[in-house]
């Protein structure tokens, strides 16, 4: 295995990682962007306002996106385990 195609599967994961992660990460941006400027114009402040939109946002997503997720995450794992041979020879 030479260092060049460690790094270049070091590179794929953490483009699949962020491709996995920036779904959940940006509607939750999103949510607290909108929660924040409603309490900026309200002036509540009350901590639970901001944690359960998030959850319920995140939780929304994780439900519609989980089934492309995981294909992502399989299909990236399936091509690491079928490329196993050619990396040992």
């Amino acid at each position: 295995m030479t260092p060049e195609l460690v790094i270049e599967i070091g590179k794929q994961t953490m483009q699949v990682t962020a491709l996995l992660a920036a779904p959940l990460l940006m509607s939750a941006l999103v949510v607290g962007l909108l929660v924040g400027m409603f309490q900026a114009a309200t002036q509540i402040n009350e901590m639970t306002l901001t944690f359960v939109p998030k959850l319920i946002v995140v939780a929304l997503v994780l439900t519609l996106g989980g089934p492309a997720l995981l294909r992502t995450l399989l299909g990236f794992t399936t091509r690491l385990f079928e490329s196993i041979p050619d990396m040992i020879g």
